[in-house]
């Protein structure tokens, strides 16, 4: 598909359109653990298209969020149980002698295979466009030296930060170039580590590397999306400094002053609380958060109303429900 042409419909229609992040639910329709979901692509593909056969209002299908994929590939410890998402346990390097000695993963290794065939059926067997997932440079750089420890690296030893980001961006671009040969319409790449960084860092240690993918990756047939769940605002100007097609935004930030501050031909979607609102509120909350969303950023055709980050597991189908709902309402009165 032409990528190009699908965010100009959406940005030229008259019609504000959803495209939530939300995979978990779909594990769930089919009594499924995520264990099952996070190392199987078939089951994986079949969550999001229970997903989809149950909620088609979404303009797009997502793969599941999960941030220990690229971070196992590169032999980090995972720590998996049946119903939560996986985490990373410990660290993997600690000095540049070792990140030096750290070798760039192939795509045959851990469950990246799994995550691509899962890419691959959603891409042949879904009937709207689909976007793969995958971790941002600096986020997966802080996986493998722990976040802690990167963020003071960035200052007290950057020549170690810079070539371990380096290393992960050249993963991560061979990983996104997988992904779109599996004929996903983009990829969003998740970069909340990020958000915890000034601008000048975040362009420094973030924004320049994910750039780098952008280059490589993005053209009229696949987009970049930059997911930041981490910026409350002070790092928006490094996250557009990527070219990225799209910017994707979590519920910590005032979903306005972003939208001011990206360009009207960028898709910029946001922001309501995968937790707060979509896990524990009231479907009638849910109902009006997503109204008062929509009415608040009226005035911005390139906005997508979404979810602040990918949902977790056990979201009440009614909330989703009420979220789709007031979508509906919201563009039969407009």
């Amino acid at each position: 598909m032409n990528v190009d042409e699908w965010i100009e419909y959406i940005i030229v229609s008259d019609k504000k359109v959803a495209l939530p992040i939300m995979t978990h639910p779909g594990i769930e329709l089919l009594n499924k653990r995520v264990l099952d979901a996070v190392t199987d692509g078939e089951v994986h593909f079949k969550a999001v298209e229970a997903l989809n056969m149950n909620y088609p209002q979404s303009a797009a299908c997502t793969v599941i969020m999960d941030l220990t994929v690229e971070a196992e590939a590169f032999g980090a410890q995972i720590q998996f149980s049946e119903n939560e998402v996986p985490n990373v346990i410990g660290r993997l390097v600690s000095n540049y002698e070792e990140v030096v000695g750290l070798k760039i993963p192939t795509l045959d290794i851990a469950r990246i295979p799994q995550y691509l065939e899962a890419n691959r059926l959603a891409a042949k067997g879904l009937d709207k466009p689909v976007f793969g997932g995958c971790i941002g440079p600096y986020s997966l750089a802080g996986r493998l030296f722990d976040m802690t420890e990167i963020m003071m690296a960035i200052y007290t030893e950057p020549e170690t930060a810079l070539l371990l980001l380096d290393k992960c961006t050249r993963f991560i671009t061979q990983y996104c170039r997988a992904i779109k040969d599996c004929g996903s319409a983009g990829v969003i790449i998740a970069e909340p580590a990020a958000g915890l960084l000034s601008n000048e860092d975040c362009m420094q240690y973030s924004s320049v590397f994910v750039k780098r993918i952008v280059e490589e990756v993005q053209d009229s047939h696949f987009a970049v999306i930059l997911h930041n769940c981490g910026n409350m605002g002070q790092c928006t100007q490094a996250m557009v400094a990527t070219g990225a097609k799209g910017y994707h935004f979590g519920n910590k930030i005032d979903m306005l002053a972003a939208l001011e501050e990206c360009p009207s031909n960028a898709l910029v979607m946001g922001n309501l609380d995968p937790v707060g609102i979509f896990k524990q509120a009231t479907a009638e909350e849910v109902y009006r958060q997503t109204y008062t969303l929509l009415q608040r950023t009226t005035a911005y055709p390139n906005f997508v109303i979404s979810t602040g980050c990918d949902v977790p597991p056990e979201i009440p189908l009614d909330n989703i429900r009420a979220f789709y709902e007031a979508v509906k309402d919201y563009n039969q009165k407009q």
